[in-house]
């Protein structure tokens, strides 16, 4: 398993991160074969698994459940798992409560919260040991006022996006992950601050790359972003499902080769 000092390292000898989602046990456990570095159990899973609009209906019930399922099925995977919205931002007492439980109970090795606004939430969960990713940039539990679009492409805010991952290194952060910025502004994020940069949809210069599982696998996600790439095609199951319903209802399934013989029958009879 990846460590906070390994994937530091991985940063200062230029070798790239890799970091996938996952969400359930054969997804993590597919994942972990595939030698990635890392695990983010995203709140993404809202709209993947859970087939909500946004992410702001999971709770942190459902990210607890969802990590612990991902932790079975890496062990030996370095996993991040989101602070869903409002369980942050709140109090903070309430908020390291939150983040007391999640890294207590889904066994992650860190957690992630979004936004610029967390740099003492992030320096408190460092005082009492729990290793915080920071997710600046678009960030998904804030669509409702920022929408989905890129963010940073003005001066002004190119330039306190830096200072927010500047902030965030300085309060404790273990990692940024960045989303959809100007690939420039990722690159010179990536060169000022001494922790890894993730980016997803920007660009190829960061420390390392994180996209989601689904999107990668065409896997019941139809939308996709312009920063996805698909590797492979899970939705040949559904050809597959039509051809089980097709032999059930013709009688051509299950075959002799499906089918348990005894002859408790004429047992039952003869008696």
């Amino acid at each position: 398993m990846r460590t906070t000092q390994e994937l530091l390292k991985m940063k200062q000898q230029n070798e790239k991160i890799t970091m996938m989602t996952a969400y359930d046990y054969p997804s993590a456990k597919q994942v972990e074969a595939a030698g990635i570095d890392t695990i983010l159990v995203g709140d993404s899973l809202g709209m993947t698994v859970l087939g909500y609009e946004s992410t702001v209906q999971v709770t942190l019930d459902d990210m607890i459940h969802h990590a612990k399922a991902a932790r079975r099925g890496a062990p030996n995977t370095f996993i991040v798992a989101d602070m869903p919205i409002g369980s942050v931002g709140i109090s903070d007492q309430q908020d390291l409560n939150h983040a007391l439980r999640l890294y207590q109970e889904s066994g992650a090795n860190a957690i992630k919260a979004e936004g610029a606004h967390l740099a003492s939430f992030i320096q408190k969960c460092k005082q009492i040991g729990i290793p915080v990713v920071s997710h600046l940039g678009l960030t998904p539990q804030s669509v409702g006022i920022m929408g989905y679009s890129v963010q940073a492409k003005t001066k002004g805010a190119a330039e306190q996006l830096i200072q927010d991952c500047l902030t965030m290194e300085a309060a404790g952060a273990i990692m940024i992950v960045l989303e959809v910025i100007p690939s420039d502004l990722a690159e010179a994020i990536s060169k000022k601050v001494s922790i890894p940069v993730i980016g997803i949809g920007a660009g190829n210069k960061t420390d390392g790359q994180v996209l989601v599982y689904h999107d990668v696998l065409h896997y019941g996600q139809e939308h996709r972003a312009k920063f996805v790439k698909v590797y492979g095609d899970f939705s040949v199951g559904v050809e597959a499902l039509r051809t089980f319903n097709e032999e059930v209802k013709s009688g051509a399934f299950p075959t002799e080769a499906h089918t348990y013989k005894a002859k408790v029958m004429g047992e039952l009879n003869h008696d």
